[in-house]
This record gives structure tokens, sequence and C-alpha cells, in this order.
């Protein structure tokens, strides 16, 4: 898979197209998540809360994805009691973390297979130590890369392959 040159729009908090772009990843993060549950242990297994916070602030920078990383788990707890308020932190520490690599890697790398992997592999990094530090329970801190890892690989290609296909739009 050949680096490709992206369109790598940074969006300002002063922006209406911020807010609707990140309403729109938003949306897709409050029903990607509501079709995963319907299959046990979905959400655990697919981790479908980060993948369009990973694709709008790869594509339109951190701002977008600050807020698509916030506003996605609070409103789907606020909605469906999913993820469950206990979760919470770790989930933001997580989905921050991935707004805050994705948005640096895309605009300070040449896009790639590797700088997804990147982006993906430094939120996890982050969340896990996140996790071992609150609980000092490593099977715990470790619980994404045990039962979530078809959701990791699916934010790793899929997440590639989309940011590839929207740059052709």
């Amino acid at each position: 898979m050949n680096a490709i040159t992206i369109q790598k729009e940074q969006y300002n908090f002063g922006e209406r197209r911020t807010y609707l772009a990140a309403g729109i990843f938003i949306l897709g993060n409050i029903l990607v998540p509501q079709l995963c549950h319907l299959i046990p242990n979905g959400g655990l297994m697919f981790l479908p809360i980060y993948f369009f916070t990973l694709i709008g602030a790869f594509k339109y920078g951190w701002k977008v994805g600050l807020l698509t990383a916030i506003l996605s788990p609070v409103v789907n707890c606020l909605l469906f009691g999913m993820p469950p308020v206990a979760s919470l932190p770790a989930i933001l520490v997580k989905s921050i973390s991935l707004a805050v690599a994705a948005g640096l890697i895309g605009k300070h790398m040449r896009f790639s297979f590797l700088s997804v992997v990147l982006a993906v592999v430094a939120y996890q990094v982050v969340g896990m130590t996140f996790e071992f530090f609150s609980d000092f329970n490593l099977l715990h801190a470790l619980q994404d890369v045990r039962l979530g890892w078809p959701g990791i690989l699916i934010q790793m290609v899929g997440g590639y392959f989309l940011l590839k296909a929207i740059d052709k739009w």
C-alpha cells in the first residue's frame, strides 16, 4: 500500500464546518455502536466508538477529532446507557488520545497504512497505561487487545481504506 497524499484540512473551532463535520462523525459513532451492540459483546469486540473519531481527526484535524472524541461517548451514554458511566473515563482518555494522535499524525506525516496504524497504536498505549494505573490490573488494561483485536484491525484496515476513498471524493 503506497503512501498517497490525502487532502488534510485543518478546521478551526470558529468555523461552522468544524461542527458540521464533527456532527457527522458523532452520528456515525452513535449509529455504528448501536449496530455492534446487537451482537453479544459487540462493543467490546469491535470498539466502534473510536472509528469515526479516527477518520474525523485524520481528515479534518484534531479539533474535529476532539469534538467527536468527547461528545460521542457522552451522547451514547446519555441516550443508550452504553458505554456505562463507570467506563467513561477510560473511553474518554482513549478517544481523546486517538483524536490528538490521529490529528497530529495526519498533519505531520505522509498518509499511509503505517500512519493509520501509528495513530491506533498510540491511543491504545495511552489507554492501556491509563487503565493499568486506574486499578493496577494488567488483565483489565489489556482488554482492548485481548477482546477488541477485531475492532483494532477494523480501525487500521477499514480506517485506511475509508480515508483513501474519502480523499477521492
